[in-house]
Protein backbone atom coordinates (compact mmCIF):
# COMPACT_ATOMS: atom_id res chain seq x y z
CA UNK A 1 0.00 0.00 0.00
CA UNK A 2 3.07 2.11 0.80
CA UNK A 3 4.81 1.81 -2.40
CA UNK A 4 1.65 1.98 -4.23
CA UNK A 5 0.64 5.48 -2.53
CA UNK A 6 3.97 6.66 -3.16
CA UNK A 7 3.57 5.54 -6.86
CA UNK A 8 0.31 7.79 -7.01
CA UNK A 9 2.33 10.80 -5.57
CA UNK A 10 4.85 10.21 -7.74
CA UNK A 11 3.02 10.33 -11.00
CA UNK A 12 0.58 13.20 -9.62
CA UNK A 13 3.77 15.03 -9.02
CA UNK A 14 5.10 14.42 -12.85
CA UNK A 15 1.94 15.53 -14.12
CA UNK A 16 2.10 18.86 -12.07
CA UNK A 17 6.08 19.42 -13.23
CA UNK A 18 4.98 18.82 -17.15
CA UNK A 19 1.92 20.75 -17.24
CA UNK A 20 3.12 23.93 -15.60
CA UNK A 21 6.48 24.43 -17.61
CA UNK A 22 6.90 28.12 -16.78
CA UNK A 23 6.15 28.38 -13.30
CA UNK A 24 8.99 25.00 -13.22
CA UNK A 25 11.11 26.63 -14.84
CA UNK A 26 11.33 29.51 -12.23
CA UNK A 27 11.04 26.98 -9.11
CA UNK A 28 13.99 25.23 -10.86
CA UNK A 29 16.39 28.37 -11.46
CA UNK A 30 17.27 29.05 -7.96
CA UNK A 31 18.26 25.64 -7.15
CA UNK A 32 20.59 25.29 -10.39
CA UNK A 33 22.18 28.52 -9.68
CA UNK A 34 22.97 27.42 -6.23
CA UNK A 35 24.12 23.83 -7.01
CA UNK A 36 25.88 25.40 -9.71
CA UNK A 37 27.95 27.51 -7.32
CA UNK A 38 28.50 25.11 -4.86
CA UNK A 39 29.50 22.06 -6.63
CA UNK A 40 31.62 24.00 -9.06
CA UNK A 41 33.18 25.11 -6.17
CA UNK A 42 33.89 21.90 -5.24
CA UNK A 43 34.95 20.65 -8.59
CA UNK A 44 37.85 23.27 -8.71
CA UNK A 45 38.91 22.33 -5.67
CA UNK A 46 39.40 18.93 -6.07
CA UNK A 47 41.09 19.40 -9.52
CA UNK A 48 43.79 21.99 -7.41
CA UNK A 49 43.96 19.34 -4.73
CA UNK A 50 44.31 16.33 -7.09
CA UNK A 51 46.87 18.55 -9.36
CA UNK A 52 49.01 19.91 -6.23
CA UNK A 53 49.16 16.13 -4.43
CA UNK A 54 49.89 14.52 -7.73
CA UNK A 55 53.15 17.87 -8.26
CA UNK A 56 53.91 16.39 -4.58
CA UNK A 57 53.81 12.84 -5.88
CA UNK A 58 56.15 13.65 -8.62
CA UNK A 59 58.64 15.42 -6.16
CA UNK A 60 58.43 12.65 -3.91
CA UNK A 61 57.49 12.56 -0.44
CA UNK A 62 60.75 11.40 0.86
CA UNK A 63 62.40 13.85 -0.78
CA UNK A 64 64.36 16.84 0.84
CA UNK A 65 65.04 20.05 -1.47
CA UNK A 66 67.57 22.15 -0.32
CA UNK A 67 67.35 25.87 -1.36
CA UNK A 68 68.82 29.02 -0.55
CA UNK A 69 65.12 30.31 0.24
CA UNK A 70 62.51 28.64 2.31
CA UNK A 71 59.58 27.77 0.99
CA UNK A 72 57.72 28.28 3.81
CA UNK A 73 57.19 31.10 6.49
CA UNK A 74 59.48 31.45 8.96
CA UNK A 75 59.06 34.52 11.10
CA UNK A 76 62.36 34.16 12.75
CA UNK A 77 64.39 34.77 9.09
CA UNK A 78 64.19 38.15 7.00
CA UNK A 79 64.60 38.34 3.66
CA UNK A 80 67.68 40.75 3.69
CA UNK A 81 69.83 38.58 5.61
CA UNK A 82 68.74 35.36 3.88
CA UNK A 83 69.74 37.13 0.23
CA UNK A 84 73.26 37.16 1.67
CA UNK A 85 73.50 33.54 2.15
CA UNK A 86 75.45 31.88 -0.48
CA UNK A 87 73.69 29.93 -3.23
CA UNK A 88 73.63 26.13 -2.91
CA UNK A 89 76.53 24.81 -5.21
CA UNK A 90 78.07 21.90 -6.69
CA UNK A 91 80.07 21.73 -3.30
CA UNK A 92 77.09 21.22 -1.29
CA UNK A 93 76.00 17.82 -3.41
CA UNK A 94 79.58 16.60 -3.52
CA UNK A 95 79.92 16.79 0.74
CA UNK A 96 76.13 15.35 0.44
CA UNK A 97 77.21 12.20 -1.83
CA UNK A 98 80.65 11.79 0.29
CA UNK A 99 79.12 11.65 3.67
CA UNK A 100 75.78 10.73 3.98
CA UNK A 101 74.54 7.82 5.22
CA UNK A 102 70.88 7.72 4.96
CA UNK A 103 70.66 8.89 1.28
CA UNK A 104 69.69 6.47 -1.73
CA UNK A 105 70.32 9.69 -4.32
CA UNK A 106 71.22 12.81 -4.51
CA UNK A 107 70.99 15.42 -7.57
CA UNK A 108 72.07 18.73 -7.73
CA UNK A 109 70.00 21.36 -10.63
CA UNK A 110 70.00 24.72 -11.57
CA UNK A 111 67.82 26.65 -13.62
CA UNK A 112 67.92 29.54 -16.34
CA UNK A 113 66.44 31.57 -18.57
CA UNK A 114 67.32 30.88 -22.01
CA UNK A 115 66.57 31.75 -25.93
CA UNK A 116 66.09 28.22 -27.64
CA UNK A 117 66.19 28.31 -31.74
CA UNK A 118 65.14 25.71 -34.46
CA UNK A 119 65.45 27.14 -37.67
CA UNK A 120 63.27 29.97 -37.50
CA UNK A 121 61.13 29.55 -34.51
CA UNK A 122 61.78 30.68 -31.30
CA UNK A 123 61.33 30.22 -27.84
CA UNK A 124 61.91 33.20 -25.64
CA UNK A 125 62.91 32.85 -22.20
CA UNK A 126 62.25 29.37 -22.50
CA UNK A 127 63.35 27.72 -18.35
CA UNK A 128 66.90 25.56 -18.75
CA UNK A 129 67.30 22.82 -16.55
CA UNK A 130 70.78 21.84 -15.68
CA UNK A 131 70.94 18.55 -13.66
CA UNK A 132 73.36 15.42 -12.49
CA UNK A 133 72.84 12.27 -14.06
CA UNK A 134 70.73 10.97 -10.80
CA UNK A 135 67.46 13.30 -11.67
CA UNK A 136 66.04 10.83 -13.27
CA UNK A 137 65.98 8.29 -9.85
CA UNK A 138 64.86 11.01 -7.78
CA UNK A 139 62.12 13.17 -10.06
CA UNK A 140 59.34 11.51 -11.33
CA UNK A 141 58.44 12.02 -15.35
CA UNK A 142 57.69 10.31 -18.43
CA UNK A 143 59.17 10.13 -21.16
CA UNK A 144 56.89 10.32 -24.50
CA UNK A 145 59.42 10.03 -26.94
CA UNK A 146 63.16 9.06 -27.16
CA UNK A 147 65.76 8.50 -24.16
CA UNK A 148 66.88 9.80 -21.31
CA UNK A 149 70.92 10.76 -20.95
CA UNK A 150 73.42 7.96 -20.53
CA UNK A 151 76.12 8.45 -17.66
CA UNK A 152 78.57 8.81 -20.23
CA UNK A 153 76.34 12.22 -21.99
CA UNK A 154 76.50 13.78 -18.26
CA UNK A 155 79.58 12.82 -17.40
CA UNK A 156 81.17 14.63 -20.80
CA UNK A 157 78.73 17.33 -20.89
CA UNK A 158 77.75 16.12 -24.27
CA UNK A 159 75.53 19.16 -26.17
CA UNK A 160 71.80 17.03 -25.95
CA UNK A 161 68.80 17.97 -23.98
CA UNK A 162 65.15 16.84 -23.69
CA UNK A 163 62.54 19.03 -24.28
CA UNK A 164 58.77 19.64 -22.65
CA UNK A 165 55.75 18.94 -24.77
CA UNK A 166 54.87 22.56 -24.77
CA UNK A 167 58.44 23.44 -25.60
CA UNK A 168 58.59 20.80 -28.31
CA UNK A 169 54.79 22.14 -29.77
CA UNK A 170 56.28 25.84 -30.16
CA UNK A 171 59.60 25.02 -31.85
CA UNK A 172 58.54 21.92 -33.47
CA UNK A 173 54.80 22.42 -33.98
CA UNK A 174 54.02 18.77 -35.59
CA UNK A 175 57.60 17.51 -36.27
CA UNK A 176 59.55 14.78 -34.51
CA UNK A 177 61.74 16.27 -32.44
CA UNK A 178 63.84 13.70 -31.69
CA UNK A 179 67.20 13.78 -33.60
CA UNK A 180 67.07 17.56 -34.57
CA UNK A 181 69.23 20.12 -33.73
CA UNK A 182 68.45 23.60 -31.87
CA UNK A 183 70.34 25.74 -30.52
CA UNK A 184 70.54 26.66 -26.68
CA UNK A 185 72.66 30.36 -25.64
CA UNK A 186 73.97 30.09 -29.07
CA UNK A 187 75.59 26.30 -28.91
CA UNK A 188 73.94 23.54 -30.82
CA UNK A 189 72.37 21.04 -29.35
CA UNK A 190 70.80 17.59 -29.80
CA UNK A 191 66.99 16.66 -28.68
CA UNK A 192 67.17 12.94 -27.57
CA UNK A 193 63.92 13.14 -25.69
CA UNK A 194 60.45 15.10 -25.28
CA UNK A 195 58.92 14.61 -21.78
CA UNK A 196 55.35 13.08 -21.68
CA UNK A 197 52.61 15.96 -21.61
CA UNK A 198 51.73 16.28 -17.71
CA UNK A 199 49.41 19.67 -18.43
CA UNK A 200 49.03 22.74 -16.03
CA UNK A 201 47.77 22.88 -12.59
CA UNK A 202 49.84 21.78 -9.61
CA UNK A 203 52.24 23.49 -7.68
CA UNK A 204 54.12 24.52 -10.84
CA UNK A 205 51.87 25.82 -13.79
CA UNK A 206 52.70 22.81 -16.03
CA UNK A 207 55.40 20.67 -14.86
CA UNK A 208 57.73 19.66 -17.28
CA UNK A 209 55.97 20.82 -20.34
CA UNK A 210 58.34 23.84 -20.38
CA UNK A 211 61.56 22.79 -19.08
CA UNK A 212 64.53 21.61 -21.30
CA UNK A 213 66.83 19.39 -19.70
CA UNK A 214 70.45 19.54 -20.11
CA UNK A 215 73.16 17.33 -18.29
CA UNK A 216 74.67 20.01 -15.65
CA UNK A 217 78.24 19.25 -17.24
CA UNK A 218 76.66 20.90 -20.37
CA UNK A 219 75.16 23.78 -18.53
CA UNK A 220 78.00 24.54 -17.01
CA UNK A 221 79.14 26.14 -20.63
CA UNK A 222 77.05 29.29 -20.57
CA UNK A 223 75.51 29.09 -16.72
CA UNK A 224 77.30 31.10 -14.22
CA UNK A 225 77.63 28.80 -11.52
CA UNK A 226 79.20 31.26 -9.12
CA UNK A 227 75.98 33.99 -9.47
CA UNK A 228 74.98 34.51 -5.99
CA UNK A 229 71.61 35.19 -7.53
CA UNK A 230 71.34 31.60 -9.35
CA UNK A 231 68.75 28.88 -8.78
CA UNK A 232 70.29 26.08 -7.71
CA UNK A 233 68.53 23.01 -5.68
CA UNK A 234 70.20 20.01 -4.16
CA UNK A 235 67.47 16.94 -4.34
CA UNK A 236 68.56 14.24 -1.24
CA UNK A 237 66.19 10.89 -1.76
CA UNK A 238 65.88 9.22 1.91
CA UNK A 239 67.04 5.36 1.58
CA UNK A 240 63.97 2.85 1.69
CA UNK A 241 62.75 3.10 5.73
CA UNK A 242 64.51 6.25 6.27
CA UNK A 243 62.34 9.09 8.21
CA UNK A 244 62.36 12.16 6.28
CA UNK A 245 63.26 13.64 9.59
CA UNK A 246 66.15 11.46 9.71
CA UNK A 247 67.48 12.24 6.73
CA UNK A 248 66.76 16.30 6.90
CA UNK A 249 69.12 16.42 10.54
CA UNK A 250 71.61 14.47 8.49
CA UNK A 251 71.94 16.38 5.52
CA UNK A 252 71.70 19.82 8.09
CA UNK A 253 74.66 18.45 10.13
CA UNK A 254 76.89 17.54 6.82
CA UNK A 255 75.96 20.80 5.15
CA UNK A 256 76.80 22.92 8.49
CA UNK A 257 80.01 20.96 8.23
CA UNK A 258 80.46 21.53 5.05
CA UNK A 259 79.87 25.09 4.95
CA UNK A 260 82.02 25.29 8.24
CA UNK A 261 79.32 27.09 10.79
CA UNK A 262 79.80 27.44 14.16
CA UNK A 263 76.86 25.80 16.58
CA UNK A 264 75.90 29.43 17.50
CA UNK A 265 75.25 30.37 13.89
CA UNK A 266 72.29 30.06 12.19
CA UNK A 267 71.96 27.58 8.88
CA UNK A 268 72.19 29.84 6.14
CA UNK A 269 70.47 27.59 3.82
CA UNK A 270 67.31 26.22 3.88
CA UNK A 271 65.54 22.26 3.88
CA UNK A 272 62.63 22.08 1.90
CA UNK A 273 60.44 19.40 1.91
CA UNK A 274 56.84 18.68 -0.28
CA UNK A 275 54.45 18.42 2.29
CA UNK A 276 55.57 22.37 3.77
CA UNK A 277 53.59 23.06 -0.06
CA UNK A 278 50.40 20.92 1.10
CA UNK A 279 50.19 22.52 4.63
CA UNK A 280 50.55 25.52 3.22
CA UNK A 281 47.22 25.06 1.00
CA UNK A 282 45.26 24.23 4.00
CA UNK A 283 44.10 26.84 4.68
CA UNK A 284 43.65 28.00 1.34
CA UNK A 285 41.59 25.45 0.48
CA UNK A 286 39.46 25.97 3.99
CA UNK A 287 38.63 29.36 3.09
CA UNK A 288 37.50 28.88 -0.75
CA UNK A 289 35.52 25.91 0.76
CA UNK A 290 33.87 28.12 3.11
CA UNK A 291 33.31 30.87 0.50
CA UNK A 292 31.56 28.43 -1.95
CA UNK A 293 29.14 27.24 0.59
CA UNK A 294 28.12 30.84 1.39
CA UNK A 295 28.17 31.76 -2.38
CA UNK A 296 25.62 28.53 -2.66
CA UNK A 297 23.83 28.94 0.16
CA UNK A 298 22.41 32.12 -0.72
CA UNK A 299 21.05 30.88 -4.05
CA UNK A 300 20.38 28.06 -2.35
CA UNK A 301 18.14 29.61 0.11
CA UNK A 302 16.47 32.42 -2.72
CA UNK A 303 15.92 29.02 -4.57
CA UNK A 304 14.25 27.23 -1.08
CA UNK A 305 11.67 30.18 -1.34
CA UNK A 306 10.93 30.43 -4.94
CA UNK A 307 10.13 26.66 -4.87
CA UNK A 308 8.00 27.07 -0.97
CA UNK A 309 6.62 29.68 -2.75
CA UNK A 310 5.09 27.67 -6.03
CA UNK A 311 4.31 24.87 -4.34
CA UNK A 312 1.77 27.21 -2.37
CA UNK A 313 0.21 28.45 -5.45
CA UNK A 314 0.00 24.38 -6.66
CA UNK A 315 -1.86 23.69 -3.00
CA UNK A 316 -4.43 26.69 -3.54
CA UNK A 317 -4.85 25.66 -7.76
CA UNK A 318 -5.40 22.21 -6.51
CA UNK A 319 -7.25 22.64 -3.37
CA UNK A 320 -10.66 21.30 -4.55
CA UNK A 321 -8.57 18.24 -6.03
CA UNK A 322 -7.41 17.66 -2.74
CA UNK A 323 -11.00 17.93 -1.11
CA UNK A 324 -11.90 15.30 -3.93
CA UNK A 325 -9.25 13.42 -2.76
CA UNK A 326 -9.83 13.04 0.86
CA UNK A 327 -13.16 12.84 0.54
CA UNK A 328 -12.73 9.68 -1.22
CA UNK A 329 -10.49 8.14 1.69
CA UNK A 330 -6.88 9.60 0.91
CA UNK A 331 -5.09 9.80 3.99
CA UNK A 332 -3.22 12.91 5.23
CA UNK A 333 -0.07 11.14 4.37
CA UNK A 334 -0.77 10.62 0.82
CA UNK A 335 -1.52 14.40 0.33
CA UNK A 336 1.47 15.14 2.09
CA UNK A 337 3.70 12.73 0.38
CA UNK A 338 2.07 14.17 -3.05
CA UNK A 339 2.99 17.58 -2.54
CA UNK A 340 6.69 16.98 -0.66
CA UNK A 341 7.29 14.41 -4.06
CA UNK A 342 6.55 16.82 -6.09
CA UNK A 343 9.07 19.17 -4.16
CA UNK A 344 11.47 17.02 -4.25
CA UNK A 345 11.26 16.27 -7.93
CA UNK A 346 11.43 20.02 -8.74
CA UNK A 347 14.48 20.38 -6.24
CA UNK A 348 16.22 17.47 -7.54
CA UNK A 349 15.77 18.68 -11.21
CA UNK A 350 17.09 21.87 -10.65
CA UNK A 351 20.35 20.17 -9.00
CA UNK A 352 21.09 18.00 -11.93
CA UNK A 353 20.85 20.65 -14.17
CA UNK A 354 23.24 22.35 -12.18
CA UNK A 355 25.00 19.71 -12.12
CA UNK A 356 24.78 19.44 -16.58
CA UNK A 357 25.72 23.08 -16.77
CA UNK A 358 29.23 21.95 -14.43
CA UNK A 359 30.08 19.30 -16.83
CA UNK A 360 29.47 20.99 -19.87
CA UNK A 361 32.01 24.10 -18.22
CA UNK A 362 34.37 21.63 -17.21
CA UNK A 363 34.55 20.54 -21.12
CA UNK A 364 35.20 23.73 -22.35
CA UNK A 365 37.94 24.59 -19.74
CA UNK A 366 39.52 21.39 -20.46
CA UNK A 367 39.38 22.04 -24.21
CA UNK A 368 40.49 26.02 -23.86
CA UNK A 369 43.32 25.74 -21.28
CA UNK A 370 44.42 21.70 -21.67
CA UNK A 371 43.24 21.20 -17.75
CA UNK A 372 42.54 17.87 -16.41
CA UNK A 373 39.57 19.07 -14.61
CA UNK A 374 36.26 16.73 -13.96
CA UNK A 375 33.03 16.26 -12.47
CA UNK A 376 33.48 13.64 -9.78
CA UNK A 377 30.50 11.04 -8.85
CA UNK A 378 30.57 11.93 -5.22
CA UNK A 379 30.18 16.11 -6.10
CA UNK A 380 27.12 14.63 -8.71
CA UNK A 381 25.66 12.82 -5.52
CA UNK A 382 26.40 15.43 -3.06
CA UNK A 383 24.42 17.53 -5.12
CA UNK A 384 21.68 14.96 -5.09
CA UNK A 385 21.23 15.05 -1.70
CA UNK A 386 21.52 19.12 -1.48
CA UNK A 387 18.71 19.21 -3.70
CA UNK A 388 16.50 16.96 -2.09
CA UNK A 389 17.04 18.03 0.91
CA UNK A 390 16.16 21.61 0.00
CA UNK A 391 13.26 20.03 -1.84
CA UNK A 392 11.60 18.28 1.45
CA UNK A 393 12.63 21.66 3.80
CA UNK A 394 10.68 24.06 1.16
CA UNK A 395 7.88 21.95 0.65
CA UNK A 396 7.00 20.35 4.15
CA UNK A 397 5.39 23.76 4.91
CA UNK A 398 2.87 23.77 1.90
CA UNK A 399 2.52 20.13 1.73
CA UNK A 400 1.62 19.94 5.81
CA UNK A 401 -0.88 22.62 4.78
CA UNK A 402 -2.84 20.67 2.01
CA UNK A 403 -2.84 17.50 4.42
CA UNK A 404 -4.66 19.62 7.28
CA UNK A 405 -7.49 20.85 4.71
CA UNK A 406 -10.57 19.91 5.96
CA UNK A 407 -12.49 18.30 2.52
CA UNK A 408 -15.84 20.21 2.51
CA UNK A 409 -14.27 23.32 2.88
CA UNK A 410 -11.86 22.07 -0.26
CA UNK A 411 -14.47 21.09 -2.09
CA UNK A 412 -16.76 24.34 -1.77
CA UNK A 413 -13.06 26.16 -2.52
CA UNK A 414 -13.85 26.26 -6.26
CA UNK A 415 -17.42 27.32 -5.69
Amino acid sequence: MFFRLLKEGFIFAINSVFVNKLRTFLSLFGITIGIFSIISVFTVLDWMEKSIRDSISSMGDNVLYVNKWPWGLNTNLNWWDIIKWPVVSTDDYQAVLNRSTKTSAACFTVMQSEQIKYKKNLASDARVMAVTHEFENIRSFEIDNGRYFSPEESATGKNVAIVGAVVAERLFEKADPVGKQITIAGKRTTVIGVFKKEGKGGISDSGMDEETLLPLNFGKTFIKMKNNFLDGTLMIKAKEGVPIQDLSDEATMILRASRRLQPDVINNFSVNRASLISQSFNGVFAGINIGGWVIGGFAILVGGFGIANIMFVSVRERTNIIGIQKALGAKRFFILQQFLVESMLLSIIGGLLGVFMIFLATLVVNYLYDLNMYLTVGNTILAVFISGIIGVVAGWAPAYAAAKMNPVEAIGFSF
